[in-house]
């Protein structure tokens, strides 16, 4: 079934060569883009100010680690193939190797954005249009199936999860101490 709907997807761009070439581009920024955006996030608050963007920057780079973490050791786990690699499809846009369940970028960027949505609503549902589109890419080039872009949406999940509830006293420490190197540079940008 995974494969069949992997299938399915994928000769979209094989019949669609711009619809494989777009999501080749994403995939070639997408997890440097999620990162610089979540940084961004952090120059929102204002020196003294509420600091809620400080804190969803944290979070979500913490989450992100959580994910990488976690998709690490599933992946040594359980080693499957891409599938281009276990299947006979000609695959122009990605030549990785490492297994591919779950989805690493689906992961991170799914980490980042629903501890962005902890913090702001707005903020977040653009993070989450951005971590879709992202997860959704990784189908159409071919790297993951569908399962593996879904358990990485829940290793993303989860990761935020734990930031958000079970870490938050850590992440606002962190937050604090790193705002006294920034804040100082923030506002005299800000003048």
């Amino acid at each position: 079934m995974d494969w069949r709907l992997e299938h399915a997807i994928y000769n979209v761009s094989l019949h669609h060569h711009a619809v494989g070439s777009f999501f080749h581009g994403i995939e070639q920024v997408s997890i440097p883009l999620m990162v610089l955006l979540t940084g961004i996030l952090w120059f929102f608050s204002r020196p003294g100010g509420d600091r809620k963007w400080k804190l969803a920057c944290a979070s979500g780079y913490l989450a992100a680690a959580i994910a990488y973490a976690t998709a690490f050791v599933i992946h040594h786990i359980y080693d499957r193939a891409r599938p281009y690699e276990a299947h006979a499809i000609r695959h122009p846009w990605s030549s990785s190797t490492d297994a591919s369940f779950p989805s690493d970028h689906t992961s991170l960027s799914f980490a980042i954005a629903f501890a962005v949505l902890a913090y702001d609503t707005l903020a977040g549902v653009v993070f989450l249009a951005v971590a879709a589109i992202i997860g959704v890419g990784r189908l159409f080039i071919g790297a993951h199936y569908p399962g593996d872009v879904l358990m990485g949406v829940a290793v993303g999940a989860l990761a935020a999860f734990v930031v958000v509830h079970w870490l938050r006293g850590f992440v606002s420490w962190v937050v604090s101490y790193v705002e006294r190197a920034t804040d100082p540079l923030v506002a005299r940008v800000a003048r």
